[in-house]
């Protein structure tokens, strides 16, 4: 229960845990993004022998080699943190978060890792069309890295393909097809890959960009923004348009996060979508405060999107915590005191198992199966705290919207004008191309806080509360690793920004007698 857990803990736990992933995150969207570009400038180079291909692509190839090599380093961090920071998550859900996370290292890790070497150093050394093959295939390693990846995440925003086991107190697989097939699994993957391509392209396009401001290495440039900037123009709107999968996919599951990203908190039907707005400061469920200070929305739009009706309810806030019998909600109180007692029917079939009561046991188990989805609510005792940070994600999800279009519109017009042979006299445009990739990563993070901010105050979604998903272990003990974490992580990063600057400022390797335009 609540009252025994220690919430500096769990806030120090998840403070670690995030601040691990958001590194972690600087340098995986260049590993997925980025080997494509190598691999279609390699692939002109071998149709065309063109020799100035293969420079492009020998160069964003170094690039692409130091970020890989530190960013090894970073996730093995964040994956010890499963183990010494989050055990009981780890017991209760291994047989299945471990799953794809294990086929992650067996399939993924390993084919990436095998072709990176001759990636790397087989330029000249093996045939032209081997060392394609090799970059094409470093490139889908990657992607099926994330694949494994975001399938756990996403069976811990719609668990699937699994029961609850009351001998053990663990969750057990049964569908495996389930948990790799999910709504969610397939939407998060696109979503999220389209990310990794739209923020590699903008890496590019951005050092490109600053190349044209400079007068240097021109030809490379020019043809990095078209390959870039085609692929971050698709990418950003492949980002847009799987979105709306998102939007749909926690319309039908995840009700709480759905309200904190439009700041709803009565429900009703036909809904719009808020464009732009401020919410009220010091807004609570349950009070008389309007919901925003000001506004513009969609008429009806969130409704559409969100249950491809624009009549439809959309429950709020208020809903969801105190009930709508209209529309068959519960409150939070009554999933609680359901929670509650599945709680105790499981203690009570844990007792009579050890009696060697069978009656007993098979009554307890009946009454568990009764009450077994609303199991999670039954660790909490304040029914408001089944609701995420509505003004954190609200605004979150508007930055990453608005940071979106940004991208949309400066890839379209860098590719439209480079194509035109125009681009170097618009050195304003040149440095929103340089701004555009740090834009890139704060629609990203913007994006996971949306997703996994979102999600609290659940591990697993409706099952596993973060509270109770932490470690035995003492509260000193995170606070000590939070600062050598952060402090071994902000060296690696530091070590990759000059390495990268200092690869950026020398350029492509020229021949004897080259040029740099």
């Amino acid at each position: 229960m609540i009252d025994f857990i220690d919430l500096s803990l769990v806030n120090w736990s998840r403070g670690q845990f995030a601040m691990t992933a958001i590194i972690h995150w600087l340098f995986i969207p260049l590993t997925i993004g980025m080997t494509y570009i190598i691999a279609i400038a390699q692939t002109i180079h071998v149709k065309t022998g063109d020799p100035e291909w293969e420079k492009l692509a020998k160069f964003w190839a170094k690039l692409f080699g130091i970020n890989f090599a530190i960013g090894v380093g970073t996730g093995i961090i964040l994956g010890l943190e499963f183990g010494t920071n989050w055990s009981n998550y780890s017991w209760i859900s291994g047989d299945i978060f471990g799953a794809p996370l294990a086929a992650e290292g067996i399939m993924a890790f390993f084919l990436e890792s095998t072709f990176i070497t001759i990636m790397f150093f087989g330029w000249g050394k093996v045939s032209k069309k081997f060392h394609l093959v090799s970059c094409y295939l470093v490139a889908f390693g990657a992607s099926l890295s994330a694949l494994w990846i975001l399938v756990a995440n996403a069976w811990m925003n719609y668990p699937v393909g699994m029961v609850f086991n009351p001998d053990t107190a663990r969750h057990e697989m049964i569908d495996f097809w389930a948990v790799l097939l999910s709504p969610f699994a397939i939407n998060k993957f696109l979503h999220t890959i389209a990310s990794g391509f739209a923020i590699g392209s903008f890496f590019i396009i951005a050092i490109s960009s600053w190349f044209l401001l400079k007068k240097r290495n021109i030809l490379l440039a020019k043809r990095s923004i078209i390959i870039a900037g085609t692929f971050g123009l698709i990418g950003s709107l492949f980002v847009a348009a799987t979105g709306d999968g998102s939007a749909y996919n926690v319309a039908q599951h995840q009700p709480a996060k759905l309200a904190a990203m439009e700041g709803l908190y009565n429900g009703s039907e036909g809904v719009g979508l808020v464009t732009i707005g401020m919410l009220t400061p010091g807004k609570k469920v349950g009070d008389d405060k309007p919901d925003f200070v000001f506004r513009h929305e969609i008429p009806k739009a969130l409704s559409f999107l969100g249950f491809r009706d624009f009549n439809a309810f959309v429950p709020g806030a208020n809903d969801l915590v105190y009930g709508n019998v209209e529309h068959g909600i519960l409150s939070a109180e009554e999933r609680i005191s359901k929670g509650k007692l599945a709680l105790k029917a499981l203690a009570d079939y844990k007792t009579a198992v050890n009696a060697g009561d069978d009656i007993g046991k098979n009554n307890a188990l009946a009454e568990f199966r009764l009450y077994e989805e609303h199991m999670g609510y039954g660790h909490f005792a304040d029914p408001e705290s089944i609701l995420p940070n509505i003004p954190f994600i609200f605004y979150s999800f508007r930055l990453m919207v608005g940071a979106g279009f940004f991208l949309i519109a400066v890839a379209g017009f860098l590719l439209f004008m480079t194509i035109k042979n125009r681009i170097e006299k618009n050195k304003w445009f040149l440095r929103l191309g340089i701004l555009a990739f740090p834009v890139a990563f704060v629609a990203s993070m913007a994006g996971w806080i949306v997703a996994e901010v979102g999600r609290q105050p659940w591990t697993i979604q409706d099952f596993l509360p973060t509270m109770v998903s932490v470690s035995n272990i003492n509260t000193t003990a995170v606070l000590l690793t939070f600062w050598m974490f952060l402090a071994i992580l902000i060296i690696l990063v530091i070590a990759e920004v000059r390495i990268m600057l200092f690869a950026i400022k020398k350029g492509p390797e020229q021949k004897k007698g080259g040029s740099n335009v």
